[in-house]
């Protein structure tokens, strides 16, 4: 997948895969995320958002089934 970096304090990078409607999130730390059935205009919400990390807690945890990479 694809991963494109974000600016962000907590955030290293983002990636989506439109066939599974797949995010993926690379914090800076190293840990790694894949969140599933995400729809493409929440993951370039994300990306766009000028807080990444505030969107990621408001519109992606806790709403998409997920799992540590």
């Amino acid at each position: 997948m694809k991963m494109i970096h974000v600016d962000s304090t907590n955030v290293e990078a983002v990636g989506y895969d439109e066939d599974s409607s797949t995010l993926q999130v690379e914090f800076k730390n190293g840990t790694m995320y894949q969140y599933f059935d995400v729809q493409e205009d929440v993951f370039i919400g994300l990306r766009d958002a000028d807080s990444v990390g505030g969107y990621l807690a408001a519109r992606i945890k806790g709403a998409y089934r997920y799992s540590k990479v």
